[in-house]
Parts: C-alpha cells; structure tokens; sequence
C-alpha cells in the first residue's frame, strides 16, 4: 500500500514538472514574442496600424501664373470647387450616383463617364465626380457627405485667361495628360492636374508645372476625414511665374482693332527685340478648353473658314508682294546694278519672251527713280531691278533680312517660309528656274513666301540696320545685335522710300493720314499678295475688282511700317487675309497699333508738345 502510494506521488511530481516546464516555456515563447512585437518590431507595426488611421492625399501643384511685361496676369489660376470619388471605399456606384444626384445637377451621360473613368483610372487614383460647382452646390455636397460613401469633397484649381481670344493663340491652353503622355508619376493620374497643350502653356510647360506634395489625414473606420495634418516637409511647391515681353493693353486694342478679320500683326521693339504684340484673328476663348470644351463647340472651330485656332502670326505663310521691294533696292545699290538716281520709265507693263509683266498701276507711272519707285511701289522698276540682279542675289538679301529663318519665340507651330533659288526648283520640280521667275520674285510674288512674324523682323532690320532677332520670354534676350554687313546709301534710299509711303502725298499710304503725333513721322511699305493667276483674257476685258471675287480668291493686304522714322523704336506688320488693297485694309490698323505702342514711350512722349490747360484759347 505505502508502495503504491510512493509510486502515484512520484508520477504527479513528473508530471507536475512536465506540465510547470511546459507552461514556463509556453510562457516564455509568449514573453518572448510580445518583446518581439511590442519592442524589435514595434516601429513596423505601428506604421501599419497608423495606415489603418491615417491616409497620404496627393496634392497637385499650384502652376505658376503668366504675366505680362508690366506684370498683368495672363494665364491665372482660380478655385474650381469639386468633388472626387475613392471607389474603394464606395459599394453601390448608381446608388450613390442618384443620391448625389438630388444634391446637385449632375450633366447628360454624367453616369456613363462616371463609369468609363473608373474603368479606365489607375489603381487607387480617384475620379471627378463633377467640378466647376457654384459655392452652393459645393456647400450642400458637403453637408450630404455621411450619405455619399467614397465622395470626397476638394478645392483645387482651375486655369483662367482673363483676355480670352486676344492671347489665346500666344498663351495656349492647358488640358488633360492625354495617355500617350502618361507615365507611373502619380501626379499624372491625379484628376485635377493639368498640363500645357499649346502656346506658352505647352512650351514653358516644366517650369510651370511646379512639385507634387503630399497631405496627411486622419480617416474614420469608414474612411471618412476626421481631420488633415499638414506638414511643410511635404506641402507641393508652386510652379514659377513667367514674364513675357506682351503688353496686355496693346494686345487687347491690336485684337479688338482686327476683330471680324481673318488677320495677324506682330510688333517688334527695335531696340531690344521684345515682341509687345503679337495677335492672330480671330482668336478663340482657351476657358472653353481649360474647362473641357464640348465636341460641336470644337468641330465649330475647327469648321470656320477663318481658322480660329490656326496661329497666322507665327505660322501663316503669305507672299510678301510689295513689302520686299525695299530689301530689292538696297541690293540692287549694294551689288551696283543701279545707282538710285536712275529713271527707269514705266509704261504699265514689261515684255520678256512672249510673256508680258504687269504694273499694279494699268496706265504706268512713267519714269520713277528707286525713291519714286518705292512710294509709288512700282512693279516695272523692280522688275528690272529684279532681272539685273537675278535671283541668287535676291535670295542672299531675303535672307540677310529674316526671310527663310523660323522665329518661332519658343512657342512651337512657326514657319519658315521660302525664299527660292535656281537649286530649289531644280530639286522640287526638276526643272530650270526661267527669268519670269526672277522678275516675278522682284516684287515678292511666285514662290517666295514669308510670315507675318518675318515681316516685322525685316522691317526692325531696315530700320536699325542691326541684325534684330525676336524674343518672347523675359530672361531669353539676346545681349546685342550685329550690324548688317550693308551699304549705309543703300539703307538710307530704303527708309527714304518709306518715309515717302506714309509722309509724301503721292506714296501709298498717304491717305491714312500719318501717326497724328505732331511731327512723330512714320514710315511704311504697303503690299497686295495675289492669291490667283489673272489671265490674258481678264486683262483683256476687266480685271475683277477684289469684292466681285469670292472672299478665299481675293488678294492679301500687307502693310509694314516703324516709328518714330528718325529714331525708330517699334516695328509692326499687319496682315489681312484675302482683304484686298494692302494700303487701305492692312496700313490703317498698322498705323493705329503703332500709335498706341509710342503713346507708352517716354522718349516719344517728351517729343510732343505738353497739352494746354483747359480754358486756354487756341
């Protein structure tokens, strides 16, 4: 029995050590644990419990705003009041899309876009559920927001132009990163993010665009927003402001003064090469693009015969016509082939081969020497003065003033027109350039063509007789001009023939009456591109005039011009699509773009005489 008994306490005693140890190790493993938990990997674990109560919102950069030269917004941002969708966090989408629905308008075919965008986003990126909202609809969205599970309430940003179509073709717009663009960067999917499409907007794009940041917010279980937590480390950075050398005032008067015309104008300060002004009509409202333009207001657009969305100053090519003669004559002096006070008689017309050449005047001017023969823009002169230099020479002197270069400021979308040689037309057609072309190419017809831009850059040429090159964007000027490798004489018959145009009572342009700043003069050279063959037969009979003609067969009107004419600052070309006569329809919008470009100098303000008191007698 006392065996018996020893052997069941002795059994107990084992197991009580077995199942003590047992308990010890198992409670060991646990402390061991929990150390490891709580204090080698507390770090780790309490990162993925803040994840479970706070979430990153990306937050899309501020672009940075476009001024102009005295610093007026050009391109600006305002608040665009949206609201945005987490579809994670949401599980009935028509369900909520009809909710929201009673809140606010919610437009035609919102739900099937709605749909299409989740279809189509990034993994987590959110969806714009609608925005543009007016502050009460923003408001009572808000006061909804337990209803609408997912919905997420945001004020961003939405571009503004506040000049609309005056600056539209020069500023661009901002759109969508459409897919082809598309990269891993968040910022990229982001739904309020926009980049650069056209204009300046497109070509200063990076600088513009500024650095994502990010904000940290605290969620309910339900992924609510109990609260943000800002935090300066990480807030994005603005994009810079660019200044541009536009004058917004100028601009706008350039715009409104060529509105219902189908018309460019470039202004070049001759001194240091900043473009002031720089319009293409008409023009379109780059908001409707900012905003989402709809598809028949696009197609409307893109249907006008007027080519709104086409940039004609930058990228138009049009026949020179008779604002080349100039460059004609200071060649034609530079190479000897005349010396200015030459008559050459002018009977109406010129004969080479069995082909006859035309002067803009039926009856002929009679005998004009090269100052005559620039006011007066007679064609016979230069059809001479054309075939004794050839058109070798005529192609070294365009070029020497601008023709043939693309000035595209930075912006993109320019042209380069053409200035032809005998090694062009070899290449193009296969066939030997004829002395008709030459004569032709004299008075800037047939092949050659040049930009509205390239226009302005030849006249600031003629005037300072320095290479001047064009610049758009403050910081990008050039530090000086050399001088063109020209006889002075030659320089000197050039701007004296275009003083005659405006100042003389028998040039061109005498009629539009001058700048009216006291005895600020002018100078110009008016020219009618021929956009039609006129044939024998028409000749014969009547030649139309240009309002008997449909509107796209009617000639260009191009006028140049630069004052003051003693101390030259500005220079402006003009021209007007199909308008007819160029010292009628281009040379008075010229003359009053130019005005207003002078009234702003003060070197040309202290030139006039101080306005008398009121009362004084006169």
């Amino acid at each position: 029995m006392a065996r018996h008994d020893e052997d069941a306490s002795s059994l107990f005693t084992r197991r009580a050590l077995i199942l003590g140890g047992a308990g010890l190790a198992g409670f060991g493993a646990l402390t061991a644990r929990l150390y490891k938990l709580q204090i080698l990997e507390s770090a780790r674990y309490r990162g993925l419990s803040d994840d479970n109560q706070f979430n990153f919102h990306l937050l899309a950069p501020s672009r940075g705003r476009i001024l102009d030269r005295k610093g007026q917004p050009l391109a600006d941002n305002a608040d665009n009041f949206r609201l945005l969708l987490d579809p994670e966090q949401m599980q009935d989408l028509d369900a909520l899309l009809t909710r929201l629905g009673r809140i606010i308008p919610l437009n035609d075919g919102a739900h099937e876009r709605i749909k299409k965008a989740i279809q189509q986003r990034a993994a987590h990126a959110t969806v714009v559920l609608a925005q543009n909202l007016e502050w009460a609809e923003f408001a009572a969205a808000n006061l909804h927001l337990p209803e609408l599970p997912g919905v997420r309430p945001e004020v961003g940003e939405l571009r503004v132009y506040p000049d609309g179509a005056s600056l539209a073709h020069v500023i661009g717009y901002v759109g969508r990163v459409p897919e082809e663009l598309q990269t891993d960067e968040p910022l990229m999917h982001h739904p309020g993010f926009r980049i650069g499409r056209t204009g300046a907007e497109k070509a200063l794009d990076i600088d513009l665009r500024g650095q994502a940041g990010a904000l940290k917010v605290e969620v309910s279980a339900r992924g609510r927003v109990v609260r943000e937590l800002p935090d300066p480390a990480t807030m994005a950075r603005s994009g810079a402001d660019i200044t541009l050398t536009l004058d917004q005032a100028v601009q706008a008067f350039a715009a409104k003064r060529l509105e219902g015309l189908s018309a460019a104008v470039c202004a070049i300060d001759i001194e240091t090469g900043a473009v002031p002004v720089l319009v293409s009509t008409p023009g379109f409202d780059p908001n409707l693009f900012a905003r989402g333009i709809s598809g028949p207001q696009y197609k409307a657009l893109l249907d006008d015969e007027f080519k709104p969305l086409f940039n004609k100053a930058l990228g138009g090519t049009y026949p020179p016509a008779s604002c080349i003669k100039p460059v004609i004559a200071i060649a034609a002096l530079q190479h000897g082939v005349t010396d200015g006070r030459e008559r050459i008689r002018c009977t109406g017309k010129v004969k080479l081969g069995d082909r006859e050449f035309h002067c803009w005047r039926p009856k002929g001017h009679g005998p004009v020497n090269m100052l005559g023969a620039i006011g007066v823009s007679c064609d016979v002169y230069f059809y001479e003065m054309a075939r004794r230099l050839g058109i070798e020479r005529i192609r070294d002197a365009a070029h020497i003033f601008g023709f043939g270069e693309n000035f595209d400021l930075g912006l993109g979308g320019g042209q380069s027109g053409l200035v032809p040689d005998q090694a062009w037309k070899r290449a193009r057609f296969g066939t030997a350039w004829s002395q008709g072309e030459t004569l032709i190419a004299g008075i800037g017809q047939g092949y050659i063509s040049a930009t509205p831009i390239q226009l302005a850059v030849m006249t600031a040429r003629l005037a300072s007789g320095r290479k001047v090159v064009p610049y758009l964007i403050v910081g990008q000027q050039p530090s000086s001009f050399a001088n063109l490798d020209l006889p002075v004489a030659g320089l000197g018959a050039a701007r004296a023939g275009m003083i005659a145009v405006c100042e003389s009572s028998w040039g061109t342009a005498f009629r539009i009456g001058g700048l009216g700043m006291d005895t600020i003069q002018m100078a110009g050279k008016s020219g009618t591109g021929q956009v039609r063959r006129i044939s024998q037969k028409e000749r014969d009979d009547r030649v139309l005039r240009n309002e008997e003609l449909p509107w796209n067969l009617r000639d260009h009107a191009l006028f140049v011009t630069y004052a003051p004419a003693d101390a030259p600052r500005y220079a402006v070309a003009v021209v007007v699509e199909h308008g007819g006569g160029g010292s009628t329809m281009a040379a008075p919008p010229a003359r009053d773009i130019l005005r207003e470009l002078l009234k702003q100098d003060p070197a040309v303000l202290a030139r006039l005489p101080s306005p008398k008191p009121e009362g004084t007698p006169t």
